[in-house]
């Protein structure tokens, strides 16, 4: 709940009860903050209890805090039918990177999985990032580019 309050932040909060409320009074004012949270919290677990009565036994796993956006898109991506895992630990992020960059700079990969899995064309499928493209002809038009547009 207070996850964001600071050891200062906490100290100050603290001199500005004890100043205002007394030393003397300080602790009852404590209790009766701690007895309207406790009562606060009993009503809210009551609300939920009786929303799940009413929803009946279909909602039985219905959970509150699947409510929260965060949480329900956490709990949908780590669901294993959409196979998301399997994509997210065959990724190898490094690997990529390294092939993008043995791309740009014109040199071979020395990954063997990368020559082997592409045999298209003399230079193994992979896109000479130095040449430049072939101008067409007076007659032609360029390709059409659905991104450029």
């Amino acid at each position: 709940m207070f996850n964001d309050i600071g050891p200062l932040e906490l100290v100050t909060i603290i001199v500005l009860a004890v100043l205002v409320f007394g030393p003397d009074k300080l602790p009852k004012v404590i209790q009766d903050v701690m007895r309207t949270i406790r009562k606060v919290r009993e009503f809210s677990e009551s609300a939920k209890q009786d929303i799940r009565n009413e929803l009946g036994p279909e909602f039985k796993d219905f959970e509150f805090e699947d409510l929260n956006p965060k949480t329900f898109i956490r709990k949908q991506l780590d669901n294993d039918d959409l196979g998301l895992k399997e994509i997210r630990n065959g990724f190898d992020l490094k690997k990529e990177m390294a092939e993008v960059t043995d791309a740009v700079h014109g040199r071979e990969s020395e990954t063997p999985s990368s020559s082997s899995s592409s045999s298209a064309g003399g230079s193994g499928g992979r896109v000479d990032m130095i040449k430049k493209p072939e101008q067409p002809g007076k007659d032609e038009r360029p390709p059409f580019d659905a991104d450029a547009t």
